[in-house]
This record gives C-alpha cells, sequence and structure tokens, in this order.
C-alpha cells in the first residue's frame, strides 16, 4: 500500500484553512523593511534600536511563518499577503 499522508516542510504551502499569523506593528515594519533588503544594521539605524533588538524580532517572526532563511520569510510574507500589494513593483 502505498503511504497517503505527505510530509510537510516548514514554511510549506498555505491551505484554505491556514491564517496569516498576527503579527505585531514592529514585525511588520521588520519585515518589510527585510524585504526591500536592509540589513539588520540598518534596521536599527533607522528605528534607533539596537541590532540585537533587531535579530530578536526577526527571529520571532521566522518562528511565527515557521521559516528557517530570509527567501522562505519573504517567500511565505508574499503568500500570506503580509507584504503591501505594490511590493513588488
Amino acid at each position: 500500500m502505498a503511504r497517503t499522508k505527505q510530509k510537510r516542510s516548514r514554511g510549506a504551502r498555505v491551505t484554505k484553512k491556514q491564517e496569516a499569523p498576527a503579527l505585531t506593528p514592529r514585525q511588520k515594519q521588520i519585515l518589510r523593511l527585510v524585504a526591500e533588503g536592509l540589513t539588520n544594521r540598518d534596521i536599527a539605524k533607522h528605528f534607533g534600536i539596537s541590532v540585537r533588538t533587531v535579530e530578536v524580532h526577526r527571529f520571532n517572526l521566522m518562528r511565527r511563518l515557521r521559516v528557517r532563511n530570509v527567501a522562505q520569510l519573504l517567500r511565505q510574507a508574499l503568500v500570506l499577503r503580509l507584504l503591501p500589494k505594490n511590493f513588488l513593483s
């Protein structure tokens, strides 16, 4: 008999039943700046916070979205429509 269960990787496709996890306003801001290609240091300067604080925000974002790297983070953000519609323009 063939197995019917499919193994799901972290950050895999989103089904209709899945909803975007709630992000804090700061996490949304950080996500947007990461998507624009800013480094942790650039983001820290932008907000006047420490680099370590930015790292914690990114870590929490990635944990909430269940991803392991920035490429997966951006992909999930697009799939879940967490980035503005004009992001790709």
